[in-house]
C-alpha cells in the first residue's frame, strides 16, 4: 500500500484527487493539508510514501515546503503539481529535492502511474520535459554558490565517477532515455541502468531528475542558447 499526503489550497481539488487515488486498492490518502507549513508538519508526523504538493500555496509555498521536507531526511518523496508547463517554480522545486512534477490537468491514469513510480524510487518527469525545463530556466535561476565554485566542484564532486559513468551522466543531462543512451554508447539497456544506479549512489542523489540538476549546476552541460 502506497500512502499519499494531498497538499493543495483548493478543497475541491483535494477531494477530486482523493476520489481518484482511493479508487485503487494499492493507494491510500493518509492526510490532507491546505498550505506548505501544514504539509511539512504532517509529513513529519505521518511519513507518507508520497507528498503530492501544489507549488503555489498560502503561508508557505510548495518550493520551501519541499526544501524543508527533503532536508528533514524523511523517506517521503515529493511530487509537485503545477498549473503551467515549464513553470519557472518547477525548476526551483526540482533543485529543492522534488522527485518530479505534473500538470494539474494530468490524466487520472497518468497521475496514478506517476505516484507509483515516485514511491518506487523513480522520477516522473520525462527526460525531454526535464531538458526543456532546465534549458529554459537554468540561465535565469543560477545557483550563486555553484557558479562561484563551478570549476572545482566539477572536479571534486564528480571525482568518484568512472569515465564511462561521467559519459552516461552527460547523456542523462541531455534528456536521453536509457535506450537512447545504450544505442549511442553501444551498451545494453541493463548496463546503462546499472551505470545510472552507480551514478546516483556515488553522488548521493535521489533520482534521475536530481542528476540532471547537478549536471547543470556544476557546468557539466550547458543550457541551449535561446533564439
Amino acid at each position: 500500500m502506497t500512502s499519499v499526503l494531498l497538499v493543495d489550497d483548493q478543497p475541491l481539488l483535494r477531494m477530486a484527487l482523493r476520489m481518484v487515488l482511493e479508487a485503487h486498492d494499492d493507494l491510500s490518502v493518509c492526510g490532507e493539508a491546505g498550505d506548505g507549513a501544514a504539509a511539512v508538519e504532517l509529513t513529519a508526523r505521518l511519513t507518507p510514501d508520497v507528498v503530492l504538493l501544489d507549488i503555489r500555496m498560502p503561508v508557505m509555498d510548495g518550493i520551501e515546503a519541499t526544501r524543508r521536507i527533503v532536508a528533514s531526511g524523511t523517506t517521503s518523496r515529493v511530487l509537485l503539481l503545477t498549473t503551467f508547463d515549464l513553470d519557472e517554480y518547477a525548476y526551483a522545486g526540482l533543485r529543492a529535492g522534488a522527485s518530479g512534477f505534473l500538470l494539474k490537468l494530468v490524466h487520472p491514469g497518468e497521475l496514478v502511474t506517476a505516484i507509483r513510480s515516485v514511491a518506487s524510487g523513480d522520477a516522473v518527469v520525462a527526460p525531454s520535459v526535464t531538458r526543456r525545463l532546465l534549458d529554459t530556466f537554468a540561465p535565469h535561476l543560477p545557483d550563486p554558490a555553484a557558479a562561484e565554485n563551478r570549476a572545482s566542484a566539477t572536479k571534486t564532486l564528480l571525482a568518484p565517477l568512472t569515465e564511462r559513468e561521467r559519459e552516461v551522466l552527460v547523456h542523462v543531462a541531455h534528456g536521453r532515455t536509457n535506450t537512447e543512451i545504450a544505442a549511442r554508447l553501444y551498451l545494453s539497456d541493463a548496463t546503462v541502468k546499472t551505470h545510472v544506479g552507480h551514478i546516483l549512489a556515488k553522488l548521493g542523489l535521489r533520482d534521475r531528475v536530481q542528476a540532471v540538476v547537478l549536471a547543470y549546476d556544476v557546468g557539466l552541460v550547458q543550457p541551449k542558447p535561446r533564439d
